[in-house]
């Protein structure tokens, strides 16, 4: 297994000039001004939401093994959001918008603090628990690698909770795509206040 340091970050909707290589801690704040998301559902009226602050790695998809980081926020509107994101870039595919995506963090609906994931092959779908959120605004979460199955973990202490299987996007079928893996921030619904997001202790680990 290697560690990924050495692979630079890179952005997407946003301003702000990306890290270091070895940075491991940052924090992204999604535009106050238009909706951000990264959302696809077939409506009506349909909806292909891309537009989300992104700060990722390119890595090839088969040598992924494992990311986690601690997502903290200042979460107020419904949706705010935050979390790892893991991208497909399938060079068949034009545009941002279509291709295939996991991404799993914080996300307020309702007025309270969930851990919202959601998979997108055509369209997206949507789950929520309530699991190892502290004092209201923090959580560890894990993308894993189990052959051809992305697993993800809620990691409280020394517990890993395991909150979703998605089987499809590590498949055989498209190993030999690059992918992107890294952190996101949306306000789906913003007011003028900001949504400052928080991101500690990244880590990523590679396949030799």
């Amino acid at each position: 297994m290697s560690l990924s340091s050495h692979l630079p970050w890179s952005k997407t909707e946003s301003s702000e000039p990306a890290p270091s290589s070895d940075s491991t801690s940052f924090t992204l704040s999604p535009t106050t001004s238009v909706p951000t998301d990264v959302w696809r559902k077939p409506g009506p009226p349909e909806v292909k939401s891309f537009n989300a602050p992104i700060l990722y790695k390119t890595i090839p998809l088969s040598t992924f093994k494992r990311a986690r980081v601690t997502i903290t926020g200042n979460w107020s509107r419904l949706y705010d959001q935050g979390g790892l994101i893991l991208v497909l870039q399938d060079p068949s595919i034009s545009s941002n918008k279509d291709q295939r995506w996991v991404k799993t963090g914080i996300e307020f609906y309702q007025g309270e603090v969930f851990v919202g994931t959601v998979g997108t092959d055509r369209w997206s779908d949507w789950s929520l628990v309530q699991v190892g959120v502290k004092e209201g605004k923090t959580v560890t979460l894990e993308m894993e690698g189990n052959g051809d199955t992305l697993w993800i973990y809620v990691v409280d202490g020394e517990k890993r909770i395991p909150i979703r299987e998605v089987p499809w996007i590590l498949s055989t079928e498209g190993k030999d795509v690059k992918a992107w893996v890294g952190v996101y921030a949306a306000s789906p619904k913003p007011d003028g206040k900001e949504l400052e997001v928080r991101f500690e202790g990244w880590e990523l680990d590679l396949t030799d």
